[in-house]
C-alpha cells in the first residue's frame, strides 16, 4: 500500500516521501507509531502545505550530516582490548563498542549506523568502518585495534624485578668462595714427613 513518511524512517526514506510497503508492516508497525499518513487525496493537501517546511529541515539535516562527517574522519578513531599473541582479541570489537568509542568524543551515532566490514572485528589491526548519516551521505573512518598485552607479556613485575636485583650472583658468589679456598690452602705451610738425612 502507498504510505506518505509522516518523518524520517531508516531504510525506508525521509518525512514527506511517498513509498510502496506491505499492508501488514503499515498497519502494525508504520500507522501506529505516526511514522507514516495513509496516501489520501486530504493527506496529500496537507503535504503540499508543508513542503516548504519539510525543504528547509532536509537542508538542515544535510549540513549537519556534513559537519559530523568532517568531524568522524578527522582523526583515526583507537580501541584497545586485551589479545593474544597472535594478535587474537579475547573479546570482540562490535558497533556498540565503536559507538561507545564515539560518544566518549562527543558524537552521537546510533550503533545501527555503523557498518563494519565483518559482523565483528576480532583480531587487532587497522579497520575501515562505514558510518550512514542522513541521505547519501557517508563517513568511513580508520579504526584502529590495538592490544593492550602487548607489553604485558615480556615486561616483569615490580616485585619479580625487585626480587632479581637483590638475588646475589651465582657465578660471581661460586668464584669467590673458589678463590677464598686457594688462599687457605697457599697459607698453609708444607710439612715433610721424613727426617733429613744425617750425614
Amino acid at each position: 500500500m502507498k504510505v506518505i513518511l509522516n518523518r524520517d524512517v531508516a531504510s525506508l526514506g525521509e518525512e514527506g516521501d511517498i513509498k510502496e510497503v506491505a499492508p501488514g508492516y503499515a498497519r502494525n508497525y508504520l500507522l501506529p507509531q505516526g511514522l507514516v499518513l495513509e496516501y489520501n487525496a486530504r493527506n496529500l493537501a496537507q503535504l503540499e502545505q508543508r513542503q516548504a517546511d519539510i525543504a528547509a529541515r532536509k537542508q538542515a539535516k544535510r549540513e549537519a550530516a556534513k559537519d559530523v562527517k568532517a568531524k568522524l574522519e578527522a582523526e583515526p578513531l583507537t580501541i584497545t582490548m586485551s589479545a593474544g599473541e597472535n594478535g587474537r582479541l579475547f573479546g570482540a570489537v562490535t558497533t556498540a563498542t565503536i559507538a561507545d568509542a564515539l560518544g566518549s568524543r562527543g558524537l552521537d551515532i546510533e550503533r545501527k549506523r555503523i557498518e563494519l566490514p565483518e559482523a565483528t572485528l576480532k583480531s587487532v589491526g587497522n579497520y575501515k568502518v562505514k558510518i550512514r548519516l542522513y541521505g547519501d551521505e557517508e563517513a568511513t573512518i580508520a579504526v584502529q585495534v590495538a592490544s593492550t598485552g602487548a607489553t604485558e607479556a615480556v615486561a616483569p613485575s615490580e616485585e619479580a624485578a625487585e626480587a632479581q636485583a637483590d638475588a646475589p650472583d651465582e657465578e660471581a658468589t661460586a668464584g669467590q668462595v673458589e678463590a677464598e679456598e686457594v688462599s687457605e690452602e697457599s697459607a698453609i705451610p708444607e710439612t715433610e714427613d721424613e727426617e733429613p738425612e744425617v750425614e
